[in-house]
């Protein structure tokens, strides 16, 4: 069962060359975000920030109010520049900002450069997220087939990968200002040249040539109303829920399962591992399934198997058992992402603003998803406090139906246009037949009278 119907006129190197350069943009995102956290420890050494987290926190508070900021702001600014100019700006303010972070914390050894860094790399990651979904989906519509699942999945190869160029450099005893400083100049070559594969479309905001450009404010009114949808508020409380589920345990797993079942912290980073590998997986097998069984029956059923995983997790057992249920909760919240974007951008006019209503939706869970989940465990313990994630992903699998696919706009005006065309067309037709007819008749009548004509003659010369 196929999600979406190819639209495009491109050619197949084309949408190719565009979906790779999106699969880029995602890797980068996620290279950038663990770039920093493999470097922390580093930076709080630089910084001679002691062993108190509390001082970390407050460093990492700045990260988060930046991605805040920059969720919000992704929409007027993606009204204003469209995302092909602000995919570029975002990852070059991440650029800046990891240098900042480098040179404050080996070189200036100063907390507010640092900290200044933090929000220009939250702010513009928080604004490329938004972008580089609402690209995903664009292209995703155009060949017509099911990829936002996998394009999640490079973000966690990116994370992979620089999770991975993290610890080689802290073992290798790299300093982290040349560390994080190599990585921006990669990032920000990158972000250049993969650009340059994604094609302009007026549809989602990008400038044009000989395309009239809609003014600034009107954009921003179309864009405000789509809050007013249902359907598409349905559909955020599906991402909500999904995003719930996979930020709280990115950030809590670890720790639930040392103080909450007793285990070492060895294990609990070996039971986060399974976490992560699970959903991976389940996001790039996620798209030919999806494709396959439909969206909704997709959401239902790893929405199911999320909130029964969560459960086993929850109440615990041997460590095998564990384990079972996180391997369940890490597949269970892979597709709802994903697939909640995928719908938002259909059946509806302005799809870029659907898909950043969403998306600020969803990153807004994962931002404060995990400091409500660690407020309540403080008061109720963190097990406990996991119920309110179940919660959520029941009423995601009870909101699954919204991500059902529609019609699309284009479609409907396709057909309408055949039905004007066969209406116009229709009183031509039957004056055809009618004159198809007379004129049939017409030869019919001469016919008859020529035979008449014929009979008469013999006649007569029989008589004579």
């Amino acid at each position: 069962m196929s999600q979406t119907t190819p639209t495009s006129t491109r050619s197949r190197r084309e949408l190719h060359a565009w979906r790779n350069a999106v699969f880029v943009i995602f890797i980068l995102s996620g290279l950038a975000m663990a770039s920093w956290v493999a470097r922390i420890p580093g930076v709080r050494d630089g910084l001679g920030l002691g062993k108190d987290p509390s001082a970390v926190g407050l460093l990492i508070l700045g990260l988060s109010a930046g991605a805040i900021v920059g969720l919000v702001a992704a929409s007027p600014l993606l009204v204003r520049f469209g995302p092909h100019k602000g995919m570029v700006g975002g990852l070059f303010i991440v650029s800046a900002g990891m240098v900042l972070i480098g040179v404050g914390a080996s070189i200036a050894h100063s907390v507010p450069l640092v900290a200044i860094g933090l929000i220009l790399l939250g702010f513009g990651n928080g604004m490329v997220d938004v972008m580089m979904n609402v690209e995903g989906t664009a292209v995703e519509r155009e060949i017509g087939k099911t990829l936002m699942p996998l394009m999640h999945a490079c973000f966690s190869l990116g994370t992979v990968i620089g999770a991975g160029f993290g610890a080689a450099a802290a073992a290798l005893g790299i300093d982290v200002s040349w560390h994080l400083i190599v990585t921006a100049v990669v990032i920000a070559v990158a972000i250049v040249i993969a650009v340059r594969f994604v094609p302009r479309e007026a549809e989602l905001g990008d400038e044009v040539a000989n395309t009239p450009a809609v003014p600034f404010r009107q954009r921003m009114r179309e864009n405000l109303a789509v809050w007013a949808d249902w359907r598409l508020i349905l559909i955020g409380v599906v991402m909500l829920g999904m995003a719930f589920g996979e930020g709280s345990a990115n950030d809590w797993i670890s720790l639930a399962v040392v103080d909450g079942h007793g285990q070492s912290n060895s294990t609990g980073a070996l039971v986060f591992g399974f976490f992560v590998a699970a959903m991976t997986l389940g996001r790039v097998l996620g798209g030919p399934l999806v494709d396959r069984i439909g969206r909704v029956l997709a959401i239902r059923i790893t929405g199911g198997l999320g909130a029964a995983g969560l459960l086993i997790f929850i109440l615990g057992g041997p460590l095998w058992v564990v384990i079972i249920g996180t391997v369940l909760w890490g597949f269970g919240v892979s597709l709802g992402f994903p697939l909640g974007m995928s719908a938002a951008s259909e059946g509806a006019a302005n799809p870029a603003a659907r898909v950043s209503a969403v998306a600020i939706i969803g990153y807004c869970a994962f931002l404060v998803g995990p400091p409500v989940i660690g407020f309540l465990g403080k008061e109720f313990g963190l097990l406990n406090a996991l119920y309110l994630v179940l919660v959520l992903l029941i009423a995601a699998f009870a909101a699954a139906g919204a991500v059902r696919p529609v019609a699309k706009p284009a479609a409907r005006t396709r057909r309408a246009q055949r039905a004007v065309a066969a209406n116009v067309t229709a009183p031509f037709a039957r004056t055809t037949v009618a004159t198809r007819g007379a004129s049939r008749a017409s030869r019919t009548s001469r016919a008859k009278g020529a035979v008449g004509a014929s009979a008469t003659a013999r006649s007569a010369r029989i008589m004579r």
